[in-house]
């Protein structure tokens, strides 16, 4: 019985991926590229800009846990 429930799923993920692997258009690969070289350019902007009030908070933070 497990020999064959084991054929029949394996049986059926390979139809599935021989479908998948079919089809001619997998996603937007260059859209998502983009997204995230952008993302990483927003991130660095932001870093720059709150870069000294987080080291500021940061030392403040742990002069009060030292005393």
């Amino acid at each position: 019985m497990n020999r064959r429930l084991t054929r029949t799923v394996v049986s059926r993920l390979n139809d599935r991926l021989r479908a998948w692997s079919a089809q001619p258009e997998r996603g937007d690969v260059p859209g998502w590229v983009l997204i995230t070289i952008m993302t990483a350019g927003l991130v660095a902007a932001l870093w720059l800009v709150a870069e000294p009030l987080l080291t500021g908070m940061f030392t403040d933070a742990v002069s009060s846990v030292g005393g």
